[in-house]
Parts: structure tokens; C-alpha cells; sequence
């Protein structure tokens, strides 16, 4: 036991001391292992009441979990409830909003189709109305063509004024107070004439008028040429106007003054406008140059001359009608009177006649208040 083992340090280790060395270790080790078991027994339950911990919480988290899953799904199948109601809701108002936007849509495209059909009914009309208008127009471009052609031609111009002065003539005063082509005494024939009331004398109208001149004076494309053109056109009025005055006043058997009728109221205008002299000089020679529209008052005045005439010569029938009204009115009142009389010996005897009555209805009055005895019985 004391034997030297090994050298530590300049101590000798005896095998004893090594022994007690060991043992010591041995102790210490198995106090130390003993210490580890119940660290270890410690740290176990330890461990458990963690995991028992873990588990009831892990349990409690699990109940909560399922509280919250059954809220969940309780809240989920409410959502779901209200969820399919607004569906509903909402699929109801769509249908209503489409119902009413379909109805709409349709009354907008009867609206439509019928504003359509009435703009195209309308569009129809003014195709119609311009066709008939571009007929119009054609016809009025034959005619003014045709117009042209007349007026390019004396005699047929001539035959242009005179119909349109006989149509005016014609429509304004009745058959006897106008003939055309009358045949004066010098053999002379004049266009027109106006016979006024209680004179003899016709009134003359002629009816040509040079209006080659007058184109000529419009159409003048330069001052020489429309000076020499208003030359022109003031020789030929007065040269008209000498003939007129010359064929047409015959004294005592036609009126002072005669008329000519210029059948456009422009070349009236235009003759007024530039051409005074040539008009004073007419009037000096009793000759009175007549647009339509002055043909036309003229005639009215012819009109009332003769309404007056007229009337000047019923004159003496309405005195006489009106002496023999009074004659009947004055004899109506005699009549009268004498009814008078006859009605007033009437009222004398009915009120003779009313007296008689009364005095027959006082007599019975009378005989009713008498008193009678009575009669004696019978035996």
C-alpha cells in the first residue's frame, strides 16, 4: 500500500494514496452522478409539467380555436344568408332596372321610329314640294323664254300688252262700259275704249309702247352708249306719244285726254326716273303714260263713276218709291184712328154689357136671401 506509484510533481503517489485518491474520485463521481439524476429527474418533470402545460394550453387553444371556428362559420353562414338575400335583392332590382330600361328603350325606339317616319313623312313632303317646285321652275323658264321671245317680237309684244291691258279691262269693269278695237269715225281703231256714264265720249287706251329702246337704255354697257340709247328712247316716247295724241283726240267725240299703257311697272319706274321731260311733255299734248297698277286704279275710278251714275239715275224712282211710302203711312194712320174709334164704341158696350151682368148677378143675390114658409103637411 505504500508503495510509490508515480511521482507528481516531487510528490511520490503511494498506491494507498491513490487508492483513497480513487476512492474519493469514486465518491465524488457517484455524488455527482446521483446529483445529475435528480438534476435530470428535476429537469423531467420539469419537462412534463411543461408538456402538461402545453398540452391544456395546446387543449385551451384548440377549444378557442373551435369556439372561433364554430363563430366563424355560424358568422360565414349569416354572411351567407345575407349574402344570398342581397343577391336576390340585387338580382330583383336588375330585373326591375332592366324591365324599366327595356321599357324605356322601347317607348325611346317607338318615340324614335315614329319621330323617324314623321321626318321622313316630312322630308317625303319637301321632295314632293321641290320637285313641284323645279316643275314650277321649268314651266316659269319656258314661259320667261317664251316671254323673251314675244317681247323680241313687235307685234307679238304688242299683242302682249294688249292681252294683258284686256284682261285688266275685262276684270274690272262690266261688258258695256269698255270695247276693244273700237272704230272711231276717222276709221282710226285704238286699242281700248272706256265709255263713262251720261257721256259719249270713250276714253282711249293704246296699248304698244317702243320698248326695243327701253332694252336698249338698260343694256347699255357704257356711258356713250347708254347717253345715245336715252336719245333714242326719248325720240321714240314723244314720237308715240305725237301719234297717240294725233290718232286717238278727236274733239267732241272723244275725251281730252287718252292713256298708254306701259305693261311693266320697272320700265314705268324707269321711264319716271330718267325721262321726266318726255312726261311733262305728255302731259302738255293731254296724253297720261298708265303703269297696270294706275290702269287698275283708273279703272276703279271709272267704277265709282259709274256706281254713281247709277245711283244718280235711281234717284227720282227712290223719291217716288219714298212719296209712295209716305202715302201708305199716311193712310195707315187714318186706318188706325178709325180702328181706334171702332175699338173705343167696343169698350162703351162691353162696359153696358158688364153693368147688365152685374145688376142680373145682384137680382140673384137677392133672390137667394129670401125667406119662404114652409108648406103645410099633407092630410
Amino acid at each position: 500500500m505504500s508503495d510509490v506509484l508515480f511521482t507528481l510533481g516531487g510528490t511520490a503517489i503511494t498506491l494507498g494514496a491513490a487508492l483513497v485518491a480513487l476512492g474519493a474520485a469514486v465518491l465524488v463521481l457517484l455524488a455527482l452522478s446521483l446529483w445529475r439524476g435528480a438534476s435530470v429527474r428535476a429537469l423531467q418533470a420539469e419537462l412534463l409539467q411543461a408538456e402538461v402545460l402545453r398540452a391544456e394550453e395546446m387543449d385551451r387553444r384548440m377549444r378557442e380555436l373551435a369556439h372561433g371556428q364554430s363563430e366563424t362559420a355560424g358568422r360565414v353562414q349569416s354572411l351567407a344568408e345575407v349574402l344570398s338575400q342581397r343577391q336576390s335583392e340585387l338580382a330583383r332590382a336588375v330585373s326591375e332596372r332592366l324591365d324599366a330600361t327595356s321599357f324605356r328603350l322601347g317607348q325611346s325606339m317607338t318615340q324614335a321610329a315614329r319621330a323617324t317616319h314623321e321626318s321622313l313623312t316630312r322630308i317625303a313632303e319637301r321632295l314632293v314640294m321641290v320637285e313641284t317646285a323645279e316643275r314650277s321652275l321649268s314651266e316659269l323658264s319656258a314661259q320667261v323664254v317664251s316671254l323673251r321671245d314675244t317681247l323680241a317680237n313687235k307685234q307679238a309684244r304688242g299683242a302682249f300688252g294688249q292681252a294683258r291691258m284686256e284682261a285688266l279691262i275685262a276684270d274690272g269693269l262690266p261688258k258695256e262700259a269698255y270695247a276693244f278695237q273700237y272704230t272711231l269715225s276717222s276709221g282710226r281703231r285704238p286699242d281700248c275704249a272706256i265709255f263713262l256714264p251720261g257721256d259719249p265720249r270713250p276714253l282711249l287706251i293704246d296699248a304698244k309702247f317702243p320698248l326695243e329702246s327701253v332694252t336698249l337704255f338698260r343694256e347699255a354697257p357704257t356711258i356713250e352708249a347708254r347717253k345715245a340709247a336715252a336719245a333714242r328712247l326719248k325720240a321714240d316716247l314723244m314720237k308715240h306719244v305725237t301719234d297717240v295724241a294725233e290718232r286717238y283726240l278727236v274733239p267732241g267725240e272723244t275725251q281730252d285726254i287718252a292713256l298708254i299703257f306701259v305693261p311693266s311697272e320697272s320700265v314705268y319706274a324707269e321711264i319716271h326716273e330718267h325721262f321726266d321731260a318726255v312726261i311733262q311733255a305728255a302731259f302738255r299734248a293731254r296724253i297720261v303714260l298708265v303703269s297696270p297698277s294706275l290702269l287698275m286704279l283708273a279703272v276703279q275710278l271709272v267704277q265709282a263713276i259709274a256706281k254713281d251714275a247709277r245711283m244718280r239715275a235711281e234717284a227720282d224712282r227712290i223719291r217716288a218709291e219714298v212719296g209712295a211710302l209716305v202715302a201708305d203711312v199716311a193712310r195707315l194712320r187714318e186706318r188706325v184712328g178709325e180702328l181706334s174709334r171702332h175699338f173705343g164704341q167696343v169698350g162703351d158696350d162691353v162696359a153696358k154689357v158688364l153693368i147688365s151682368a152685374d145688376k142680373i148677378a145682384k137680382r140673384g143675390i137677392r133672390l137667394e136671401s129670401l125667406e119662404f114658409d114652409a108648406a103645410d103637411p099633407p092630410r
